[in-house]
C-alpha cells in the first residue's frame, strides 16, 4: 500500500490520463458524476479510447454511468449507443426521495442517448457486461460489478 501512497493522495487530473497506461477505468457513483463527469469534455475522449480497445475495460456503478454521457465520437455519435448497460434507476431515485429535486434522471438520460438500459427490481444487486463495458445498477451492485471487472480483467491480461 505504501507504494500507492502518492497515487492515492495526489490523484492525476482527467486531462492527464493516458488511456494506454490503464487497463480499467471505473466511474464511481454518488450524485457527483451527474454534476461533473456528465459534462466533462476530456472524460469522453478517454472513455472512447478505452471502449475502442477490446483489451481495456470501462466500468461504472450507481450514478457513475452519468460519466459515460460525454463519450462521443468525432462525428457526434454517442460511443455507447445500442450498448446494454444499467445504472441508478428512476424507481430507485424516486424511492430515495431525490427524483423531485433532480434536473434530470440518469435512466432517462441513458435511454434518450441511445443505451439499451436494463434494470432489475430496486435495490437488487445487478451488473451488466456488454463487451468491455461493465455497469452496476446502484450501491448494492458495487460488489457484483467489481467481481465482473476482475473476471474480465483476468481474461484479457
Amino acid at each position: 500500500m505504501k507504494q500507492l501512497g502518492s497515487a492515492l493522495t495526489s490523484p492525476m487530473s482527467v486531462e492527464d490520463i493516458d488511456p494506454d497506461r490503464f487497463d480499467v477505468i471505473f466511474l464511481v457513483g454518488g450524485h457527483g458524476p451527474m454534476q461533473d463527469m456528465a459534462v466533462h469534455p476530456t472524460t469522453g475522449a478517454v472513455l472512447v479510447a478505452m471502449l475502442d480497445n477490446p483489451k481495456k475495460l470501462v466500468a461504472a456503478v450507481c450514478h457513475g454511468p452519468a460519466g459515460l454521457l460525454p463519450a462521443s465520437r468525432p462525428d457526434g455519435t454517442w460511443a455507447l449507443k445500442d450498448r446494454q448497460l444499467t445504472g441508478f434507476s428512476n424507481e430507485e431515485e424516486t424511492q430515495a426521495g431525490f427524483a423531485g429535486n433532480a434536473p434530470w434522471l440518469l435512466e432517462d438520460r441513458l435511454r434518450i442517448s441511445g443505451a439499451r438500459y436494463i434494470a432489475k427490481a430496486p435495490w437488487t444487486p445487478h451488473a451488466i457486461a456488454d463487451g468491455n463495458l461493465i455497469t452496476g445498477q446502484q450501491n448494492y451492485s458495487a460488489g457484483v460489478t467489481a467481481d465482473a471487472v476482475l473476471k474480465q480483467l483476468a481474461a484479457i491480461v
